[in-house]
């Protein structure tokens, strides 16, 4: 399996190049668990014994996941994870431990979790029914939903597109979620499918597609890299309203509350805003994220 080449070891002070430090009270709080994990512990037996952990990131779902400078994982996702390898460390008592990002792809990135290829998805997942049925999520770590990059001048309804061509990323769940929304409105419109957000941009600019739809995250950050911005939008509202979370294997509830136990406390302690903040400097959080943050940490 190709892997990136880096390989950061998680240290009290230092465990990913460019990550901010694990702040104190995270570590206080989830060795906690460790008294209280049973032995058959599946995934953080294998950690412990081969001190690596597997943290499978998308490469193309920025501000929330990508491949930085070099190759490097960066964005809100991988920042998440490289803090919740630091707890996991803690936890298990270990000196050493190799935080290896491995880059996946939209149509095999669960598959990897399920097989064990990977041990955390630390990319732009959202949490439904149909992919619970493969893995596992975490509690929810962003709420995003489907908006539309479209020419200034071009409509936001979606009764205005009847007739035209419109754009979607294959392999994401604002494929399923534009089919269903333009049969509810009873929209005929065509549907072109692209395998990279970069391709469907493309077609957008040279007016091949009416409208490019796509989370609302991953549009701001399509928006503001286009050398045609200045004749772009993204729409403020959206579609659908879909929690994220990171994907786990199933039935492996110790690994699970390990995670979780990691991100509400980052939660609680104001680190999952000041994330944010650096993923997605000059954003303001939406109303769904702001609840978020106050509703999701779980009482130890």
């Amino acid at each position: 399996m190709a892997t990136l080449p880096v390989v950061a070891k998680v240290t009290e002070t230092d465990f990913l190049k460019g990550i901010s430090k694990m702040r104190k009270t995270l570590l206080s709080a989830v060795t906690l668990l460790a008294l209280a994990l049973p032995a058959g512990a599946q995934t953080l037996d294998r950690i412990k014994d081969t001190k690596e952990l597997k943290l499978g990131f998308r490469t193309d779902a920025a501000p929330l996941s990508f491949a930085g400078e070099g190759g490097r994982p960066d964005g809100y996702s991988p920042m998440l994870c490289a803090e919740i390898a630091q707890a996991i460390a803690n936890i298990l008592r270990m000196e050493e431990l190799n935080a290896v990002f491995y880059p996946v792809g939209t149509q095999d990135r669960f598959d990897k979790v399920a097989s064990g290829d990977i041990d955390l998805l630390c990319g732009a997942a959202t949490i439904t029914l149909r992919r619970r049925e493969i893995v596992d999520f975490s509690v929810p770590t962003y709420v995003d939903g489907v908006a539309i990059l479209l020419p200034q001048d071009g409509p936001e309804h979606l009764e205005d597109f009847a007739g035209k061509t419109v754009g979607v990323r294959s392999g994401t769940t604002t494929q399923e979620a534009l089919n269903n929304s333009l049969n509810a409105a009873g929209v005929a419109a065509e549907i072109k499918v692209f395998e990279d957000h970069a391709e469907g941009v493309a077609a957008l600019e040279s007016g091949d597609i009416a409208a490019y739809f796509a989370d609302q995250s991953i549009l701001y950050n399509l928006y503001a890299n286009s050398a045609a911005k200045d004749t772009l939008k993204v729409t403020g509202e959206i579609l659908t309203i879909e929690k994220h979370g990171l994907a786990l294997a199933r039935g492996d509830s110790e690994f699970r509350l390990v995670v979780d136990a990691a991100l509400s406390q980052l939660y609680a302690s104001g680190r999952m805003e000041e994330i944010f903040a650096e993923a997605l400097p000059g954003v303001t959080p939406g109303l769904a994220v702001r609840a978020m943050h106050l509703i999701a940490p779980t009482i130890p």
